[in-house]
């Protein structure tokens, strides 16, 4: 096969995220991971455990605290989901990025991508076994 024609012979770079391609969304979920954990870990932790809501107490009731009210480091801490949203959208083509434009976090964008590109647990058990099938059945 000619270097051209190779996927993914456009070669990396450490300032844009990697393109999704369909065909290859295993290959490209391990390339962003990596991506966005060298710029800053926090930003992955920000898709793993989703968007930081600081929270306040008031007569022993937990309540979002007003965006008005947060202090630097709150603020600083909710900033890598919005952090975490850019990347993963700068990865994506228009029809990728229509799939995840109305997502409220980076952790829903990223769900959204791996079940639509991955599957449930459920269809990659599906999956695993229809393979092994049409192994057992494969005669020469």
């Amino acid at each position: 096969m000619a270097e051209g024609k190779l996927p993914f012979a456009e070669g990396a770079s450490i300032n844009k995220p990697f393109l999704l391609c369909r065909v290859k969304y295993p290959f490209w979920k391990i390339r962003m991971k990596i991506f966005i954990e060298s710029l800053d870990r926090v930003v992955w932790d920000a898709i793993v455990n989703g968007h930081f809501i600081p929270k306040t107490v008031i007569d022993g009731v937990t309540a979002d605290k007003p965006w008005s009210e947060w202090n630097e480091y709150e603020s600083r801490k909710a900033q890598f989901d919005y952090m975490a949203k850019n990347i993963i959208t700068s990865a994506l083509n228009l029809d990728e990025f229509f799939r995840v434009s109305q997502c409220s976090s980076g952790k829903e964008m990223w769900d959204i991508l791996e079940v639509t590109h991955g599957g449930t647990s459920d269809v990659k058990r599906a999956r695993k076994h229809a393979l092994i099938q049409e192994y057992e059945l494969f005669h020469m």
